[in-house]
C-alpha cells in the first residue's frame, strides 16, 4: 500500500521559480518565518541577482498544480549558499525539504559548486537534522543574528556537494 508521503512526494515536481508563484511563495514563507522576506526581496532575487536561485516545489492536485515549497540559494564562484528554505505547514514532514535541498544541490554542482553553506536558527532543530543528512557540519555560532529575537544561527557548511548528496539519493532510494 502507497503512503502518503510517498504519494505526496509521486506527485511532486521541483522547477525553477516564476513570477507568477510570487504569492504563494510569500505566503509559505509568512506562514513559516517570524522574519519573512519581503515579497520584493523575492523579486530581486528572481529577476536581478545575477547569483540568485529560486527553486519552487510543486504539488499535483486535482484542480491543478499547487506550490508548497521554496528555495533559494545564491551560487558564489564554487560556493553555494542556502539563503532560505520553507515548506507549506500543511505539507511539512513529507520529504518535500529533502527534495528541494537535494534539486538545489545538484544544480548548483552542474553550474560548479563545491561546497556549500547556510545558517540556521540555533532552535531549529527539524532543520539542522535535514542538513546533517545532507552532509552539512556546524562549523561556527553567529550570536544574536536574528533580530526578531536575538537567537542565534548556527553556520553550517557542506565540503563536497558531490559525495553527501549522491549518499542521500542513494539512502533515499532514488
Amino acid at each position: 500500500m502507497t503512503s502518503l508521503r510517498e504519494a505526496q512526494t509521486a506527485s511532486l515536481s521541483i522547477r525553477p521559480m516564476e513570477l507568477e508563484d510570487m504569492a504563494a511563495v510569500v505566503a509559505i514563507d509568512r506562514g513559516s518565518f517570524s522574519l519573512p522576506w519581503p515579497e520584493h526581496s523575492f523579486r530581486y532575487e528572481l529577476t536581478q541577482n545575477e547569483a540568485g536561485h529560486l527553486l519552487v516545489a510543486e504539488l499535483a492536485q486535482d484542480y491543478g498544480q499547487k506550490v508548497v515549497g521554496f528555495l533559494g540559494y545564491w551560487l558564489i564562484l564554487d560556493e553555494v549558499h542556502i539563503s532560505t528554505l520553507a515548506v507549506d505547514p500543511a505539507h511539512r514532514r513529507s520529504g518535500i525539504g529533502s527534495r528541494l535541498l537535494a534539486a538545489a544541490l545538484k544544480q548548483a554542482r552542474k553550474f560548479g559548486a563545491r561546497s556549500a553553506t547556510l545558517e540556521v536558527r540555533a532552535s531549529n532543530s527539524a532543520a539542522i537534522r535535514l542538513y546533517q543528512r545532507f552532509g552539512f557540519r556546524i562549523v561556527g555560532r553567529r550570536k544574536a543574528y536574528y533580530s526578531d529575537n536575538r537567537e542565534d544561527a548556527l553556520l553550517m557548511t557542506q565540503s563536497s556537494i558531490a559525495v553527501d548528496r549522491d549518499r542521500e539519493e542513494n539512502r533515499r532510494g532514488g
